[in-house]
């Protein structure tokens, strides 16, 4: 049996900075909605980060067509872009490529820096508001709890993570050649999210120590308390004093334009903001140097390639172990309801025989352990033949044999009295730092 998933993905290896930017901001929730408003989909997760927007669908029947253009068009309509746009932009994927696909998304093998580690982070934040909007399904659950351990397995028993560095790192070593001296540099941080906590660090770990923060929403004094920063709250004018300006806002407009820089005034703008915190006609201000998200990724470094071959090999047989549990867990329904059907008969032998009254409680009570150690023996062959012809793709013909003998046909995954257990999926991960901003 097949996994049946499918992935609507754009990255920046097929798709412009600005669609993806566009698409972050409406994909979301429209996805949400054509969950719960419509039949197309049983479920979605969409992941969407500073250099990728991906849709995980759990379609309804069997018309990945249909599910594929529902999405595309209500994705496309929420982003105020045309649905041929979105299109052309995506890539359609399905059963094992699915699988592929996020869990190399989440271990870093797919990011503008290979092996950064934020992202394990943003995988899992798209499935916790999935479930909070209620569109997860069980299936995606399994996927994305996989995802997550094989990620952190990675990241444990690899050096992936020194073959790429963080966009924000990157970010200040790009700009750190222009840089003299970082301790006695003027920076001035835009924004206050948890994309912020991580520039800081990058910061004074390169020596910088004179830094201002501001936000749009108001939380530069509390911010700058928490880090020891100075509080702007005049953007114009700590621009002004600033040799620095980095952005990482969630604004969805940009926050700084031309008219905020100096003409002539030599500056570094670091825009790390999805969608752009700053307008690209800054880059036209003499003096101004604009490294925005897709300049960094183009001077992205080549991962190592050991590190890198290792972390994919890692991956390639975590697909492959998820793979054969999910069809041996293929013939788990019709199973359950072989085993309630024997256990009835069961039930209503040993409910004979207490009836009777022709036997002592004694021994009514040894027949009954009898006949249920006899029934668990004849069941054990039945269980393993299940899960072996499951794993080796097989399990139609357990399910088709079950009809076929004793007409006992799967019942509903909602009905099954032993549904498949959901992990948290803070319990499988390692405490990770988050990478997207938070509202600033």
């Amino acid at each position: 049996m097949e996994y049946v998933l499918i992935c609507l993905t754009a990255s920046h290896r097929n798709a412009s900075f600005d669609l993806l930017e566009r698409l972050s901001i409406g994909a979301p929730a429209a996805a949400s909605r054509l969950v719960t408003d419509s039949d197309v989909l049983d479920g979605a997760v969409v992941l969407a980060t500073c250099n990728r927007f991906e849709a995980y669908l759990d379609i309804a029947g069997d018309d990945r067509d249909s599910a594929v253009s529902a999405t595309v068009q209500a994705v496309a309509s929420a982003s105020g872009l045309q649905g041929d746009e979105v299109l052309d932009s995506v890539s359609v994927l399905g059963g094992k490529d699915v699988v592929q696909h996020l869990f190399a998304v989440s271990s870093g093998l797919e990011s503008v820096v290979i092996g950064e580690t934020e992202i394990s982070g943003q995988v899992r934040r798209s499935l916790e508001e999935a479930r909070a909007n209620g569109t997860t399904t069980s299936d995606l659950e399994r996927l994305f709890q996989e995802a997550a351990h094989t990620s952190r397995g990675v990241k444990t028993r690899t050096r992936i993570g020194a073959a790429g560095r963080s966009l924000v790192r990157l970010g200040l070593e790009l700009a750190s050649s222009r840089v003299t001296d970082w301790a006695h540099t003027d920076v001035l941080l835009v924004g206050t999210g948890s994309y912020a906590a991580t520039t800081i660090a990058a910061l004074r770990d390169r020596g910088a120590e004179r830094i201002q923060v501001h936000s749009p929403s108001g939380r530069a004094p509390w911010f700058a308390a928490k880090h020891d920063l100075v509080a702007a709250t005049d953007l114009r004018q700590a621009i002004a004093t600033s040799d620095v300006v980095i952005t990482c806002t969630s604004s969805e407009v940009p926050v700084i334009g031309p008219a905020d820089l100096d003409d002539g005034v030599r500056r570094i703008v670091i825009d790390l903001g999805l969608p752009r915190n700053v307008d690209p006609a800054a880059a036209g201000v003499d003096g101004v140097e604009l490294l925005d998200l897709e300049t960094i990724g183009i001077h992205a470094p080549i991962a190592e390639l050991n590190a890198e071959s290792e972390a994919r090999a890692m991956v390639d047989d975590a697909v492959s172990r998820f793979r054969a549990q999910a069809m041996e867990q293929s013939t788990t329904p019709a199973l359950v309801a072989f085993r309630k059907h024997v256990f009835a008969i069961l039930d209503d032998e040993i409910d004979r025989v207490h009836r009777r009254g022709d036997s002592t409680p004694e021994t009514a009570e040894q027949t009954e352990r009898a006949l249920r150690h006899l029934v668990g023996v004849l069941l054990h062959r039945p269980s393993v033949r299940a899960r072996e012809l499951g794993r080796a793709g097989r399990g139609d013909e357990f399910v088709g044999a079950l009809d076929a003998l004793f007409g006992v046909r799967a019942e509903p995954e909602a009905e099954l009295d032993v549904p498949t257990p959901v992990v948290p999926l803070a319990d499988r991960t390692a405490p990770i730092r988050d990478d997207a901003a938070d509202a600033s």
